[in-house]
């Protein structure tokens, strides 16, 4: 947490520059004002965190500072000092709002108790403050459900990269969720409030794809009735995601290597330039470095896109986040289907654990709404799920590869037993035959679980 900030309002400047020299050895910034009014007019351009003024003083006096503080900047503490001290002022400051009032001379070790006693409840106030934010952060990239150490890495690379302008290229495994990657950066940045422009690059033929993202005049071809802004044009001042970008051909990625290199271009069929303040994601399930190699894609279009590299993992290299997953998706079918469903039978669970899952997120999502539909209890059983994910073999067996270290082989064992107990720690560590605190410090030791002492 930064300095905090204490302003003094004094019209008496030695007294201001004693304070100042006493607060800034406490380790606190200070302000100073020689006025009440220039002290309210301080508080209201800047950060102030606590307020010791003066209660007798030409113009705007220290009683109507604590008063006009009081009221439009509850939470920030007052003290009051006076050198005509007397119980009916005291008794009027305190019933003002003032947190506490001494009288001069100060005596300074007193008046910093008084100070860290009053800022207790505003570095409280703070924290609190700094937890909604962090929050509210939390909850525009907790799309991506999941605690596990290759998720958090995800999320770490989103924090870094999103108040940036650099360019983002996202690669992974289709139906891993590399839009919802996407969608954090953009919704972490300072474009939050400006459009995020998706285009699926794969969907479009190359004709239409061009038109797609450039925009194009009346006339341009046959079927241009109209002029249509391009998603470059819609996107301006926020960002734009080009999913599938390995699948553009040659021609448009010229075009798309200018506009990330001078933020212009001309519509299908036009003439008139055309600048935009955009940030560019990307996203591709191919590897980008052999289609440069097979001379499929511009390698200084690839550089230009691969600024900040983001691998969103597979689903079987996150399979701890399988359980949550599963119950998200379960609530979603629940409510879709008006279903009650309460969970899965431990057959099932092992069964959809163990499964390597090669249409990640989006075949297991598919899959738990294939299983709400067809349970008819309460609870999904295996025969609920599709045949392929029934029917796959040593569904209670733990794979561990020839060559695992005792260590390495431990790690999976745990892993996949508190998968398969959906993240109860009591049962694993029952079924581990150990005891529930050596689990957390092993849980702290694979990175899993944060040490909390």
């Amino acid at each position: 947490m930064e300095k905090l900030t204490i302003l003094t309002i004094d019209d008496e400047e030695n007294i201001r520059n004693g304070l100042a020299d006493n607060f800034e050895l406490e380790g606190y910034e200070v302000k100073q004002a020689a006025s009440g009014k220039e002290g309210l007019e301080i508080i209201s351009r800047e950060k102030i965190d606590l307020v010791i003024t003066d209660l007798r003083m030409d113009g705007i006096t220290g009683d109507e500072v604590v008063r006009q503080v009081v009221s439009k900047y509850p939470g920030i503490p007052i003290i009051v000092l006076t050198g005509h001290g007397s119980i009916d002022d005291a008794t009027r400051a305190i019933k003002d709002g003032a947190f506490d009032f001494l009288t001069k001379p100060l005596d300074l070790d007193h008046l910093n108790i008084v100070v860290k006693n009053a800022l207790k409840g505003r570095m409280q106030e703070l924290k609190i403050s700094e937890l909604q934010d962090r929050l509210k952060n939390m909850s525009k990239t907790d799309e991506m459900i999941g605690k596990s150490v290759e998720l958090n890495k995800v999320r770490n690379m989103i924090e870094k990269a999103a108040p940036t302008k650099a360019s983002v290229l996202i690669t992974g495994e289709s139906g891993v969720g590399k839009e919802l990657v996407a969608r954090a950066i953009h919704n972490n940045s300072p474009r939050k409030d400006k459009p995020l422009v998706i285009v699926h690059c794969a969907a479009l033929s190359q004709t239409l794809l061009e038109s797609e993202l450039f925009g194009h005049e009346k006339g341009a071809y046959t079927g241009a009735d109209f002029l249509q802004k391009g998603k470059f044009e819609l996107a301006d001042g926020g960002t734009i995601f080009l999913d599938e970008i390995g699948e553009i051909n040659l021609s448009t990625q010229i075009k798309l290597l200018r506009v990330l290199q001078e933020k212009s271009f001309e519509r299908v069929g036009g003439e008139k330039t055309i600048s935009v303040d955009i940030r560019v994601v990307a996203a591709t399930n191919k590897n980008l470095e052999e289609e440069v190699k097979k001379g499929n894609f511009r390698e200084d279009l690839y550089y230009r896109l691969n600024v900040v590299r983001i691998q969103m993992p597979s689903l079987r290299e996150r399979k701890d986040d399988i359980p949550l997953l599963m119950h998200s998706f379960l609530k979603e079918f629940n409510i879709e289907n008006k279903k009650n469903i309460t969970g899965f039978d431990n057959k099932s669970k092992a069964a959809i654990v163990k499964y390597p899952w090669p249409g990640n997120i989006r075949e297991l999502r598919n899959c738990v709404e294939s299983a709400v539909v067809m349970c008819n209890s309460d609870i999904i059983t295996l025969d609920d799920l599709p045949e392929n994910i029934r029917i796959n073999k040593d569904v209670n067996a733990i794979s561990i590869p020839m060559g695992t270290t005792v260590e390495e082989a431990e790690n999976i064992i745990i892993r996949e037993n508190l998968a398969f107990n959906n993240g109860n720690k009591s049962k694993t560590a029952e079924i581990l035959g150990i005891g529930r605190k050596t689990l957390q410090r092993k849980l702290v030791e694979m990175g899993i679980e944060k040490d909390l002492d």
